[in-house]
């Protein structure tokens, strides 16, 4: 129930609703035990079982006295309608005030779902939202350890879970439990004796159906973690399918995912099964219940006579008002089992740390003015680390390459500069101040990255070459896309800058992908160019054009280069070579070469190749 406690915290936005559906169910419960009642006097007007009463009642204003009261101001009225009218007439007017009352029961039934409909949609928006919100916030480190079917899973079938569990339960909270107080209150004006034997019953068969439940919150949990697992594989499987058919692992796969469904049917089986119990259990508890009332009511009237046959009938009416709203809460502690599996797995992601945090005081940097001071910094993305005791400056307007086997800690550089991690030891500096103590915002907009993988998304040119800048022109879109040497392709698109590049950019080429990746970071226009292999993938001709674009990019900027090939960076100012997280050269290339050392060696391999 703490889960379920931390998931009503997302309706305080929304609490006009639920004090609207409150007074709602309040007049529900109401007209609901009323309209029960109203059968009463009908009974004995057909059944003629009291002297009928000719002198206006009055009510001394004693509680005591009102159940004597109401009983006589009915006979009163309707032996007046009987006297004027017939016993026809009588039973007409009983009949109309019935209908009237279970027309205003379910119309106030309709305003209270109404109401909490909006409160439910709310809360259901704002948790996505959340959700959402904390996945942009959270590190990269977070996503390296989950598997990204699991978080989908979470935003999608677990809130769905809440949906059908925790929120549809709100309906039910004040309605079900107000139909139960003024429904057992009635009873307890009609019959005392009777009411307290019924009161014997009820929890014991409540104690029953509550104990087929208790597992189900963790075979529920099972059951999602099941769940995420084959959305896993199917994410897997989306995102790899050239690699499974051309190894032809297409069998391996759906083995895989065969095995996860059917570990995940035996779950829902089991799941299933214990809660469909729940119905015919407590219907057969509910008859069984009803059956000893009626031997326990009849010898009352029968025998004992302490209770007239009408009554007796309204008070048997009126335990079956008890009973469907008992039912249903108790279909709704299943539900709600269910339901905080999920909402556990859905706080593991609103309330997980977030370890590259923003200072209280954060900076908000708007230039780039003098230089990039990396000093003795350490960093392990696990026990081991990856750089140790690394320090480096980038004076403003060079070009420093980071070049190095593969493992090195070259792609370590950009993620700690961009503060994707932080460092374990040591500080990065800009301009002075450690990237710590400014904004993570105005530091990101300080940087241009440009990935070996050209992230691209299934939207037009137009919008991803704006992705870092909202309010750009056409004109400086095209001229974004010139300086990238990729408005020559862009102009001969079916629908030139609005043509769909399709899912990660799969209509267009490795070189075009990776063009409209430079034009995204030649338009935002920052101050540092982070290139973190960004020609590694491509073949001679696309490099070319690339690398050009490159070069246009980099003018007048400061730029942090990681490369692989090395043909590509030997213009740069200062060429540093990295091996196990270490600097073991560093200089011009013509300097490079002249030591005839690990970087000379780097060169000579690569013109072999």
């Amino acid at each position: 129930m703490s889960y379920f406690k931390k998931v009503l915290q997302f309706a305080k936005p929304y609490k006009r609703y639920a004090i609207l559906n409150i007074i709602c169910n309040i007049f529900y419960a109401l007209f609901s035990t009323l309209s029960f009642l109203a059968f009463i006097p009908m009974l004995q007007v057909l059944f003629q079982e009291e002297d009928p009463i000719l002198e206006k009642p009055v009510w001394d204003g004693n509680l005591s006295g009102l159940k004597d009261f109401a009983g006589d101001y009915a006979n009163f009225f309707l032996n007046q309608r009987v006297e004027e009218y017939g016993q026809i007439s009588a039973l007409i007017t009983i009949c109309a005030l019935v209908v009237i009352l279970f027309f205003l029961k379910n119309f106030f039934n309709y305003l209270a779902m109404y109401f909490i409909a909006s409160l439910r949609n709310g809360m259901l928006k704002d948790i996505r939202n959340k959700i959402y919100e904390k996945i942009t916030e959270l590190p990269i480190s977070f996503f390296s350890e989950k598997k990204k079917g699991d978080v989908i899973s979470r935003i999608t079938s677990d809130v769905q879970e809440i949906q059908s569990s925790f929120l549809s339960m709100l309906e039910m909270f004040i309605k079900e439990p107000l139909t139960i107080i003024f429904t057992l209150s009635s009873m307890l004006i009609l019959s005392v004796k009777l009411t307290v034997f019924v009161l014997i019953f009820l929890p014991i068969s409540g104690l029953i159906i509550s104990s087929i439940g208790k597992k189900l919150k963790s075979k529920s949990n099972k059951a999602q973690q099941e769940n995420a697992n084959f959305l896993s594989i199917v994410e897997e499987t989306l995102s790899s399918l050239k690699i499974i058919k051309g190894f032809n692992a297409e069998r391996k796969f759906r083995n895989k995912f065969e095995e996860s469904t059917g570990r995940l049917n035996n779950i829902l089986n089991s799941l299933l099964h214990r809660q469909n119990l729940a119905s015919p259990m407590s219907e057969f508890l509910g008859v069984l219940v009803i059956t000893i009332i009626l031997w326990f009511g009849g010898n009352m009237v029968l025998i004992d006579e302490t209770m007239d046959a009408s009554t007796f009938i309204g008070f048997l009416v009126l335990t079956y008002n008890i009973l469907t709203p008992a039912k249903a809460i108790s279909k709704a502690t299943y539900s709600i089992q269910k339901g905080n599996a999920s909402a556990e797995r859905i706080h593991h992601i609103i309330e997980t740390e977030t370890t590259v945090k923003e200072h209280v005081q954060a900076i908000k940097k708007e230039d780039f003015e003098k230089e990039i001071s990396i000093k003795n910094i350490s960093f392990g993305y696990e026990e081991e680390y990856v750089l140790k005791d690394f320090s480096l400056n980038v004076k403003k307007g060079e070009t420093v390459a980071l070049v190095g086997q593969s493992g090195s800690g070259k792609s370590t550089i950009a993620n700690l500069v961009t503060r994707f991690y932080d460092v374990n030891e040591g500080s990065i500096q800009v301009d002075g101040v450690d990237i710590k103590e400014l904004s993570k915002a105005s530091l990101r907009s300080l940087t241009g990255l440009v990935t070996q993988d050209s992230i691209l998304f299934n939207d037009t040119v137009r919008n991803n070459i704006a992705l870092g800048k909202d309010n750009a022109t056409e004109d400086e879109i095209i001229d974004a896309l010139k300086i990238a040497n990729a408005w020559e392709f862009v102009s001969e698109l079916p629908n030139g800058l609005d043509t769909n590049v399709g899912d990660g950019g799969g209509k267009l080429s490795g070189g075009q992908q990776q063009r409209l990746s430079i034009a995204r970071a030649v338009l935002k226009n920052p101050p540092i160019m982070i290139l973190d292999e960004a020609t590694s993938a491509l073949d001679t001709e696309s490099e070319q054009l690339v690398q050009k674009a490159l070069e246009n990019m980099m003018k007048n900027r400061t730029s942090i280069v990681i490369a692989h090939r090395l043909s590509t960076i030997q213009n740069a100012d200062h060429i540093v070579v990295m091996r196990k997280g270490k600097i073991i050269e560093q200089g011009k290339h013509h300097e490079l070469l002249a030591i005839n050392g690990a970087y000379k060696g780097l060169v000579d391999m690569q013109s072999l190749e």
